[in-house]
């Protein structure tokens, strides 16, 4: 069974904590000690973001990442051999994310066999139109059965969640705001009936809520409506702090959870 779909059938009521890192930030080779790290503190799923030099749904902290690893000199190639050297290590999901440009220039067929060679589940494509998705992208990820997870956004209507939810696997991300990444203190009564509303569709899929979560208030408020959640731009600014220390990193981001 795909690892994804594992994690989410054995969970019960628990609720999940994936973080996402960016490759190759702040250091280049540190891709494996990130992400056993993660694994040995509890961390449920990683998002192992690929570098792009126009990230155009990402906020500051992320999009500074990005290039700071773009001139550390990662490449996708380079991801992937890092990520196969501790394939046997890993045994929690672990999902590329990156836009359209890098993985279509790397090769959908490829990059699905890569996937699978250094032991991902599955990918994030934030640029990938859903057409694409069904017509090009699903056909080979179901052949190497990995998942496709797609974003959802309070602009999203009602009718395209149930089709997202319907011919996607795996889980739903929700995206707490229609904005870019980056750490937020709490959510508005907004967000909070946008949470509600999509609780409230009973979608066959599991949901994970990202963007913005930083602290108690919002690590609580999605816990409320979701399956788990997803962040980003605190654990990157936390390990940059931290020059690649992710035991450090993890340390302040349980610590700013609390607060």
């Amino acid at each position: 069974m795909n690892r994804i779909n594992e994690l989410f059938q054995r969970r019960g009521d628990r609720k999940l904590l994936s973080l996402y890192f960016c490759a190759g930030h702040p250091k280049k080779d540190i891709i494996g000690d990130v992400i056993l790290a993660m694994q040995n503190r509890g961390i449920d799923m990683i998002e192992v973001g690929i570098p792009f030099s126009d990230p155009l749904a990402d906020g500051p902290v992320i999009q500074a990442a990005g290039t700071k690893a773009l001139h550390n000199g990662i490449t996708l190639s380079g991801i992937f051999e890092q990520l196969k050297a501790i394939k046997q290590e890993v045994n929690i999901p672990l999902i590329m994310m990156g836009y359209l440009n890098v993985i279509m220039f790397y090769g959908i067929e490829n990059f699905c066999k890569s996937c699978v060679e250094c032991g991902a589940s599955g990918m994030i494509i934030p640029d990938l139109p859903f057409k694409d998705y069904i017509e090009k992208v699903k056909p080979v990820a179901d052949k190497y059965d990995l998942r496709v997870i797609m974003m959802i956004t309070p602009e999203t209507s009602e009718e395209r969640v149930r089709f997202i939810d319907e011919h996607t696997d795996g889980f739903i991300y929700m995206v707490s705001s229609a904005s870019i990444t980056g750490a937020q203190s709490s959510f508005g009564d907004k967000k909070l009936a946008y949470f509600h509303k999509i609780d409230a569709m009973n979608l066959r899929n599991p949901r994970m809520i990202g963007f913005g979560i930083s602290n108690k208030q919002t690590l609580e408020s999605v816990q409320n409506n979701a399956a788990g959640a997803i962040i980003g731009s605190k654990f990157v600014t936390l390990l940059e702090e931290a020059d690649g220390n992710a035991d450090k990193a993890l340390d302040n981001l349980f610590e700013a959870l609390k607060k």
